[in-house]
Parts: C-alpha cells; structure tokens; sequence
C-alpha cells in the first residue's frame, strides 16, 4: 500500500459547467499550477461563493453556525483533507482539535470547503486528483479567464465560468432571486 501524499490547495475560481450548467469548484494547488475541479450543489456553491465575496448577514447561515458551534465546544477546525474519488463522488474530511486530541469527521468536500473558507483553516487534496491543465478554461489559464468574465455584470460569463473578481461576485449575489434557486417541495 503506498503512503498517499497531500498538497495544499486554495479555491482559485468558482464557476459553472460548460456542458451541463453545474457549479463547479476550482481548487488549485498553493504553489504550482495543478487544479482539482469538483461539482457541488447550488447551495453548497452559494456558501463558498458568500465568503469569497465577503457577504455577511445578521444572522448566521448554516456554515457559519457549524463554526461557531465548533469554537463553543471548544474545539478549534485544524484543516480540510480531499482524499479520494470514487464513482465520480468526492469524499473529504474534517480535522478538529479538543483537548490536544485530534478528531476527522467525514464530510462532502463543497460543505467542507465552505467551513475551512470561514475558519481561515488549510485545505488539502491527495496528490493524485490534481490534474496539469484547467477544463473547460481559456487556453491562457485562471487568470486569461477571469479577465475575460470582468465586463460582465453578473459575474459569469458565456462561458459559464464565475469572475474571480470580489466585486463581480458580490454584485452578483445581492442581485440573486430567491426563484434563481427553483422551488423547494418537501
């Protein structure tokens, strides 16, 4: 069995799937140009695309509580860790530290991503799902693409990909439509 190997990653982009018009995360390495794409939920999406932009509310959403209930435990979020993909599924985990004892807790990595952005704590990914080229990105890169996408006032371009830009981001989250997210039937 061989030791896997972690690499620190930061969200580099947040945007939607060319084809199928799913939110997908870019998550790339911290120092090197290797990516790591996941689809996630629209609400999950919303979450991570929120604390990019610095949106704040007066009360808390549900990331915001899992943090504060974590710090009210006494507990304190160490780090995220993207391990492995099976059957197109993402799995990641939760890394705690209580009373000197560390503590994983399985968990999807959107939601993951979501807390670690919120508690400033590091994001990991096996060495192994990081890919050498962008998908579905400009030939001239991350940065080519959201250059591209800075005219548009949504935020996201034809393309489908989001602007990297805070500002894009933002405009684009207070201009949302509860209806943008379809209609919730139990």
């Amino acid at each position: 069995m061989s030791e896997s190997t972690m690499c620190e990653v930061t969200v580099a982009s947040l945007g939607l799937d060319r084809t199928s018009g799913a939110p997908v995360v870019i998550l790339k390495e911290k120092e090197g140009e290797r990516i790591l794409p996941i689809w996630i939920g629209p609400g999950e999406a919303s979450a991570i695309a929120m604390e990019l932009a610095g949106v704040r509310f007066a009360r808390p959403l549900t990331h915001d509580l899992f943090n504060a209930v974590v710090r009210g435990l006494g507990s304190a979020f160490v780090r995220v860790l993207i391990t492995k993909v099976i059957d197109n599924t993402y799995y990641a985990s939760l890394v705690f530290r209580r009373n000197g004892e560390f503590i994983s807790i399985d968990s999807r990595p959107s939601d993951s991503i979501a807390l670690a952005l919120r508690a400033e704590a590091p994001i990991y990914a096996e060495e192994g799902l990081l890919e050498t080229s962008p998908f579905g990105i400009a030939e001239g890169g991350l940065e080519d693409a959201a250059e591209d996408l800075a005219d548009d006032p949504r935020g996201v371009s034809e393309t489908g990909e989001a602007a990297s830009s805070e500002e894009a981001l933002s405009d684009y989250l207070k201009n949302l439509d509860p209806e943008d997210f379809g209609r919730f039937e139990p």
